[in-house]
Formats: C-alpha cells, sequence, structure tokens
C-alpha cells in the first residue's frame, strides 16, 4: 500500500466538493476521511429528523466524492467497527492508515475543533486547518471589525458587508437611499390568510434516504421528532433546485410576510435553505447573487430581496463572527440568572397554549420553524419564564436541521435568551400575547386571552411579560429600548402586582399551559 500523504476530514457540515481542505488534492497519495458516529446525534438529543438530514446528505455526497474520483474512508453507524465519536474514530482510522498529516477546513463548533486538535496531538501528525471559504467574511476580518467597538451591532457590519461585496449598491451608495426596508416587512396575513402559498420544495427519500431513515428509526428510537415527512434537499442538485424555486415563487412576497404566522403552515413564503446553506451544499454567494438578480429584473420587489440578502450576507455573517471571536466562554454566560427547567412539553408539544403547539407541533414533525416562531414563541416563552439558556441552546441545537453550533448558539443564548448581556442585542426581545395576536390568528383557538394578565384567562406570554419587567427592572431601566415599557410597572397596584406574580408561580411550577381534559 502506498504511503498516505493527507487524510482530509470531513465532517458532516462540510459537504462541498470546493473546500478549502481539498486545496492540492492529489487522488495518488491523499484520502477524505467521514464518520457517522453516535456522540454527534446524543450529545444533545439530536431529532430524528435533524440526525437523518446530516446522515443521508453525508452519504450522497460521499458517492459525489467517489464520482470525482476521490479516495474516500468512510465509517457507517451500523458498521460493526465504529467507535462511537469522531475522536475515537479517527484516532483508530490515523493507526490503520498511517497518514502523514492531517488537513481539514475549519469545522463551525468549538468542540468539534478541540477534539480534532487533540487527536492530532496524541497521535503526533501536523494539523492543516484551513480557513473555510464558504463564508463573505472571515473570523479575522470579523475580529478586526469588532476591534475597538464598545458594542458590536448587525446593522454596522451589514453596510460594511454591502460596500465591500457591492451587494444591492449604487456606486457608494445602498440601492432605494436605505440600508434596510425591514419596516415594510412586518406584515399579517388577513382574515382569509396566506391564500395559495407556492408549495415547498420537497424530495421524495430516494434509495439512501430511505435506508437512513430506517436507521435512525431504529437506532434512535426514542429521540424526538418523527420522519413520515422527511423530505429535507440532501444533495447539491436538490439544494440547488430549492434555491430556484425560492427565488421564483416565494422571494416576491418574503420580505411582507415574513413575520407573519398561520396555524397548520409552517412553509409559506419562507426560504428553507438554512439547512442546506448550513450543510455547504449551497454558496452563500450564488444565493446573494440570485437574489439580486430577480431584482435587478423586476421579479421581486427592493424590500423582500433586501431583507432576504441581508439575512445570509448581514445576519448570518454576523452571527458566525460572534461565535468564533466570543467562545469558548460565550457558552456559559447567564446575564439575567435565568435558571427554571425547560418545560418538558418542548419535547412533546403537549401544551393547551395554541401558538406555542403549533410551533412545536411542526417543529417535531419538519425539524423546522421559521424565525419569528423561534425568536417570538418558543423562544419569547424560554426568555420569559427564566429558562437556564444552556437548557435552551441545547434544545435548538438537537430539535432543527439547520442547527450547527456557530449559527444556533448566538441566536438562541444571545438574540434570543438575552444571556450574552447585549452583545448580540440591544435589549431583549420581549412581548405580550397581543404581539402573536397580531402576527396570527393563534389567539382565537386558545382558551387564554392575550389582553388579560391576571386571572385564569390570563395568557401566560402577558403575564410572564410583565413578571419578566418586575423581575428586571432595575438592570432594564438603564436600557434606553426599554425605559418606557419599565415604566409602565409603576403604574400596577399591588394588588395587580401580587396577582401577577402569583399566576407566573403557577406557570413555572407547570399548573398552567399543561393540557386540560
Amino acid at each position: 500500500m502506498p504511503e498516505l500523504r493527507h487524510l482530509i476530514v470531513l465532517l458532516g457540515d462540510q459537504l462541498d466538493l470546493d473546500a478549502a481542505g481539498f486545496d492540492g488534492f492529489d487522488a495518488d497519495q491523499d484520502a477524505v476521511w467521514m464518520a457517522e458516529v453516535a456522540e454527534e446525534a446524543t450529545q444533545v438529543w439530536s431529532s430524528k429528523p435533524r440526525t437523518a438530514l446530516f446522515l443521508s446528505a453525508m452519504r450522497h455526497f460521499a458517492l459525489a466524492l467517489q464520482g470525482a474520483g476521490r479516495p474516500l474512508h468512510y465509517t457507517r453507524l451500523d458498521a460493526p467497527d465504529n467507535a462511537g465519536s469522531l475522536q475515537a474514530q479517527l484516532r483508530s482510522d490515523m493507526q490503520r492508515l498511517q497518514p502523514t498529516a492531517l488537513v481539514m477546513t475549519a469545522p463551525g463548533d468549538w468542540r468539534v475543533l478541540q477534539a480534532i486538535k487533540a487527536v492530532a496531538v496524541a497521535g503526533k501528525l501536523p494539523l492543516d486547518v484551513r480557513e473555510d471559504r464558504h463564508f463573505f467574511c472571515s473570523v479575522r476580518d470579523f475580529a478586526a471589525h469588532a476591534k475597538g467597538r464598545k458594542s458590536l451591532r448587525m446593522a454596522h457590519f451589514y453596510s460594511e458587508q454591502r460596500k465591500r461585496h457591492d451587494v444591492l449598491m449604487d456606486g457608494g451608495v445602498p440601492v432605494g437611499g436605505q440600508w434596510s426596508f425591514d419596516a415594510d416587512n412586518r406584515e399579517a396575513f388577513g382574515a382569509a390568510g396566506p391564500g395559495d402559498v407556492p408549495s415547498r420544495s420537497r424530495f421524495a427519500p430516494d434509495a439512501v434516504t430511505q435506508e437512513v431513515i430506517a436507521l435512525v428509526n431504529t437506532r434512535f428510537a426514542e429521540h424526538p421528532g418523527r420522519l413520515e415527512s422527511f423530505g429535507w434537499p440532501v444533495t447539491r442538485a436538490q439544494a440547488l433546485q430549492s434555491l430556484q424555486a425560492f427565488i421564483t415563487e416565494r422571494l416576491p412576497l418574503f420580505g411582507r410576510y415574513q413575520d407573519a404566522m398561520w396555524p397548520g403552515d409552517p412553509w409559506l413564503y419562507h426560504a428553507h435553505l438554512s439547512a442546506a446553506l448550513n450543510l455547504k451544499l449551497l454558496n452563500p454567494r450564488e444565493v446573494v447573487a440570485q437574489a439580486q438578480a430577480a431584482y435587478l429584473a423586476g421579479r421581486a420587489p427592493l424590500a423582500s430581496v433586501e431583507g432576504f440578502i441581508r439575512q445570509i450576507l448581514g445576519w448570518r455573517e454576523y452571527v458566525r463572527g460572534v461565535y468564533w471571536t466570543q467562545m469558548p466562554g460565550y457558552l456559559e454566560r447567564n446575564a439575567l440568572g435565568a435558571n427554571e427547567n425547560l418545560p418538558a412539553w418542548y419535547w412533546s408539544g403537549a401544551t393547551d397554549m395554541a401558538c406555542l403547539r403549533d410551533a412545536l407541533a411542526q417543529t417535531l414533525t419538519h425539524g423546522y420553524a421559521n424565525h419569528i416562531q423561534r425568536l417570538m414563541v418558543t423562544g419569547l416563552f424560554a426568555l420569559m419564564l427564566g429558562v437556564d439558556p444552556k437548557q435552551v441552546h441545547a434544545w435548538y441545537l438537537a430539535v432543527y436541521v439547520d442547527a450547527v453550533e456557530w449559527v444556533e448558539l448566538p441566536n438562541t443564548l444571545g438574540m434570543s435568551q438575552y444571556a450574552d448581556g447585549g452583545v448580540m442585542g440591544s435589549k431583549p426581545y420581549i412581548a405580550t400575547g397581543k404581539y402573536i395576536q397580531r402576527m396570527s390568528p393563534h389567539c382565537k383557538g386558545c382558551r387564554y386571552d392575550p389582553a388579560q394578565r391576571e386571572g385564569d384567562k390570563a395568557c401566560p406570554f402577558t403575564t410572564l411579560y410583565w413578571d419578566f419587567l418586575m423581575r428586571h427592572q432595575a438592570m432594564l431601566a438603564g436600557n434606553p429600548r426599554m425605559a418606557l415599557q419599565v415604566k409602565n410597572v409603576a403604574r400596577l397596584t399591588d394588588a395587580q402586582t401580587l396577582a401577577i406574580k402569583d399566576r407566573a408561580a403557577a406557570i413555572r411550577r407547570g399548573e398552567v399551559g399543561a393540557p386540560h381534559a
């Protein structure tokens, strides 16, 4: 057997034939290493849809590697000699293959990077970690952007990115005369509902995916979620098809209804591209380019296109920068001192709160919820309840098919739970049940009244909103964006204050929100 020069370590979210880890690849002396290991589905209680997506996409990519003539050492989850973790499997395969060096594209997960580094050190092998070219902005560039700033704000970063990459620019100024059209993108559906929304791009499971589904249902039978409706793109060709369908069919109305919700309809006008992007089946440059081309061709309005591009070129890149410049300490932040347990019904959807029941049911069925359901329904309730942010993080990382830690952790711990004390956002995103009533018809079919903060009919969101303001009054009073809300606490009578606190305590004890017979 000829000497193996480089063993290219390829992770399940690095499914890109053009990744930096392949630079200089020589099929005569290099090989690719991939492994499906149980630890990646159990270090958080990974849902069946999430696990199935990763495994199916990995197996399809293995076929693409073989088609490209790249030698591959691939360990399946059900292989008899599977060592169970990335570290153990890589250590075993290094001893067998005897490479002279390890090469990899930089991982998206701090824990995984440390694990691979430790294996290389223990095996006395050099490890070449190469920059991930998938992103518009390198970690080094983001660190330079952040240096010397008292606070990080996405708006500043986003405008820099637009200029640097000449996206939606007219010379030195933004197209349309403003950087963001967010104020134009907050409409709810009327009483008649969303109407005839184009169908989601769904791909019937082929033989590879069917094999994975059977394996996940057997190996992880006790894990949350269901696979009957599994239809996510698992190949580059399918991901491109999904992108084209979104640009053509849903982008024109994406912006207008990006914050709207409708019971029983999880897909609406959203893109459903984040999983394919995070697996690297799609490149953000081609996504942004197609959206911009749709605007320039008059096929989608500026407000929708800008709103979508802001999510990719702005927010997605910003969150990654925050993750890598703040880790590993970021994971331990808990600025609000939150220590409640996540309600058990987050894993089952068994609650009588209509908005949460709908968001949780679709999450467990599809591994998906749109951003407003994550921020202003599931995340909002956990924030105001006072749940330990690490538990909230573990749940989000487990249940969503697009969850990779670099993007999930800052969005959850920072943006949603405000546990970072303002690194990600300038204020906690809190609201009463009236917000949900304004953006959806959920409240019409709910036993709780969003206008009430006390009593048996009081919406738990509304009760917890006032309880949150009271519990964190001193801190919030110093926040210019929260001062007016905090002042409203002073208008409460002693009796109202006591009633709110009693109701909030009952919610925390699980006496409110559980399904009623």
